[in-house]
């Protein structure tokens, strides 16, 4: 501490120098810290004659990190994310409550975790989730969360990252669609697809493939939340990703359309940041979400034996 007291004018400064990197403009930093933008290109001006080297580059649109800045810029991130983190930790301590932030689907968290939330506060009757959601397929940084559920091959340098299942996709449709339509044996063959707009690989001709069946029309959105609520409501044939659609699935509620299922070379996991202290509430949330999807596909693969899941094997 000695050492970064003596190569730093002041603490402010790393304030201001975050600021100015997160927003890559002097104004927008100065709103932030609510001070002139002046005041900002003075602290960050001090701090670099200071370090005597150059953080950033300026130009009239704004200002961008030097390689130098970079490697500031992502120390002082982390560190501050583990002030914010232990800040937030003694303040649970004292009021009794844990916040856990997840960054999720919002398919998963609509189809899910919704209809677990009341089992969810029986088992964690002291745990408030926060969501990030997403639209379209997993993706992104974890950074701002505790855990994150993403599609990857496992851990890696900053991430440790806990296995889920495989990425497992299976043609599904509600119970009076498959029946007024036929599908596996009947007259009427199925004729829409309902799509996710950036999916691959192309649902209409997985179905197409597994079924024998051309689909005439399709309906595509970019929301998978929507994707699965327009299968609830009979609107046609969608392709279901076992960890949101299990709760479906073992309900009754979304059927198989047909004894085919698609399992990629994905893998889907619960990751975290390395850096982010290792709160045991974390943890346990983690595990609770594991065990039940887990539960789910074992119930899938009771309910549906043709399908040939056999989790007990991943």
């Amino acid at each position: 501490m000695t050492n970064m007291r003596r190569a730093l004018p002041s603490m402010n400064s790393l304030f201001t120098f975050e600021a100015a990197a997160r927003f890559g403009n002097f104004s927008k930093a100065a709103g932030d810290l609510n001070v002139t933008p002046a005041a900002v290109s003075r602290m960050v001006s001090r701090l670099e004659e200071h370090l005597d080297i150059a953080l950033f580059t300026r130009s009239a649109g704004g200002v961008l990190l030097t390689e130098s800045g970079r490697v500031l810029f992502d120390a002082i991130s982390r560190g501050f994310s583990g002030i914010e983190d232990a800040l937030r930790e003694i303040e649970e301590r004292r009021i009794g409550v844990h916040t856990v932030s997840l960054s999720l689907s919002t398919g998963f968290t609509t189809h899910w975790m919704m209809p677990r939330m009341a089992a969810f506060k029986i088992q964690f009757p002291a745990v408030d989730l926060r969501f990030q959601l997403i639209m379209g397929a997993l993706a992104g940084p974890i950074d701002d969360v505790d855990l994150g559920m993403r599609f990857v091959q496992g851990s890696d340098d900053r991430h440790e990252a806990t296995f889920v299942m495989p990425e497992i996709l299976i043609p599904i449709c509600s119970p009076d669609y498959k029946n007024s339509h036929g599908i596996g044996g009947m007259e009427q063959a199925a004729d829409t697809t309902i799509n996710l707009s950036d999916a691959e690989p192309n649902w209409s001709s997985l179905f197409s493939a597994a079924n024998g069946e051309e689909m005439t029309n399709s309906m595509i959105f970019s929301d998978y939340a929507i994707v699965v609520q327009a299968a609830l409501l009979g609107q046609g044939v969608a392709l279901g990703w076992l960890n949101v659609v299990g709760h479906w699935l073992r309900a009754g509620t979304l059927v198989p359309a047909g004894e085919h299922l698609m399992q990629t070379n994905r893998r889907c996991h619960l990751s975290r940041l390395r850096d982010k202290p290792k709160r045991p509430i974390v943890t346990e949330v983690r595990d609770w979400i594991i065990s039940e999807l887990t539960e789910d596909a074992m119930a899938v693969d009771r309910l549906y034996p043709g399908l040939g899941l056999v989790p007990h094997n991943w």
